[in-house]
């Protein structure tokens, strides 16, 4: 699993540094990790502060801008 999670974390990271294009495959990691960085924040306070960078925010507007055009 952790080999797992180490290839969305890299292929959201590609995308973001221009390394790889911004696809389906990307949109599909950071959805991802978002379901699992907010099953640790219900399994675990000590993770409720953290949020993703203003750089994978972004990103994420860039799907929804896609999926509403």
């Amino acid at each position: 699993m952790i080999g797992m999670d180490s290839n969305h974390c890299r292929i959201v990271a590609g995308s973001l540094v221009g390394e790889r294009e911004v696809d389906e495959r990307t949109f599909s990691s950071l959805s991802i990790l978002r379901e699992r960085l907010e099953r640790l924040k219900e399994i675990d306070g000590t993770f409720s502060g953290i949020e993703f960078s203003p750089e994978v925010v972004e990103l994420q507007k860039q799907k929804n801008k896609i999926a509403v055009g």
